[in-house]
């Protein structure tokens, strides 16, 4: 399976050979490091772990110096684990570029939504509101909470006021539309989570035909 770890860098759109506009994100994916190998003898299951991005190594805690010590890889600020079927020719330290894909390959991206602080339950929850007539008394409130002596306690999940967006979001099967090995960069048709500068997971997706 393939995989990255890229940044969002944000969105415009090119033309086809039709002359149509095609909505794309640029992603800066790679260059990344085999940091760590799992396998299913002492693991349970194959995986990889690669590191994005260069931080200096005061930044890091002693335990994660450790860590890249004892592979002689340079530190890196972000740490991604992908499952994978095989781990053939895969060794700790390699280079993973962003020519690892190509146009036409589908994409799963995996990242964090942009956080909307606390929010009513019309914006959190697609609520309507009330009448807005001064008598009303009743605009962009929650609503009845529905039992009363019988069960006496508000039903688990009842959409309530609370902290909106910031999730793991993943998309699935995304088209690459083109790839840029001299500037690491990757255009997806699309949307992906996140803000500009967002961390994202890059795979091969799971469900394409």
């Amino acid at each position: 399976m393939k995989s990255l770890i890229g940044k969002k860098i944000g969105m415009t759109q090119i033309f086809d050979e039709q002359g149509k506009v095609i909505p794309v994100t640029v992603i800066e994916a790679g260059p990344c490091t085999v940091v760590q190998i799992k396998n299913i003898e002492n693991d349970g299951y194959n995986a990889i772990q690669l590191g994005y991005g260069e931080v200096k190594e005061y930044k890091l805690t002693k335990p994660e110096r450790g860590h890249y010590t004892k592979v002689k890889v340079a530190p890196k600020k972000h740490l991604r684990e992908f499952r994978v079927d095989s781990l053939e020719n895969v060794n700790v330290g390699d280079e993973i570029k962003v020519d690892t894909f190509e146009v036409g390959d589908k994409l799963d991206i995996q990242g964090i939504s942009k956080g909307k602080g606390f929010q009513g339950v019309i914006k959190r929850h697609g609520q309507s509101r009330g009448p807005m007539g001064h008598g009303s008394m009743y605009h962009r409130r929650p609503g009845s909470m529905g039992p009363t002596s019988t069960p006496g306690r508000v039903f688990k999940g009842k959409n309530l006021p609370g902290h909106m967006g910031r999730e793991t979001i993943t998309i699935q099967n995304l088209d690459v539309v083109r790839v840029d090995l001299d500037k690491n960069v990757i255009l997806v048709k699309g949307s992906v989570p996140g803000a500009k500068g967002a961390i994202l997971k890059l795979k091969s997706s799971v469900k394409s035909k």
